[in-house]
């Protein structure tokens, strides 16, 4: 279940424990508002997120893209090593700022 927090001049997504295939479109739909209220600095905190599909890949990349074209700040927080891994294999941690989860 996605959960959208806005605090302190920024607003914060947080997933759920999954992105895939299955739930790809409704994350999608939960998180649109942000993109469209022109959310300009967005954290997306991946604390529960435990598996990520390529459809999750997708979506991340678009949200940057869409951020990144309002002058915004796009990050991730609170990444498991292995959702890291995804995400430096795919080359996504060379244009999108990554920050693991405190060990």
């Amino acid at each position: 279940m996605t959960e959208i927090i806005k605090e302190d001049g920024k607003t914060i997504i947080k997933t759920g424990e999954r992105i895939d295939t299955m739930n790809a479109s409704q994350f999608e739909q939960d998180i649109q508002p942000v993109l469209v209220d022109g959310g300009v600095n967005v954290e997306m905190d991946c604390t529960n997120l435990t598996y990520m599909a390529s459809s999750g890949l997708r979506i991340i990349q678009k949200t940057m893209r869409t951020v990144t074209q309002q002058k915004g700040v796009f990050k991730m927080t609170n990444v498991r090593p292995e959702i890291y891994k995804v995400l430096a294999m795919t080359g996504f941690t060379k244009f999108i700022k990554v920050e693991k989860i405190a060990e």
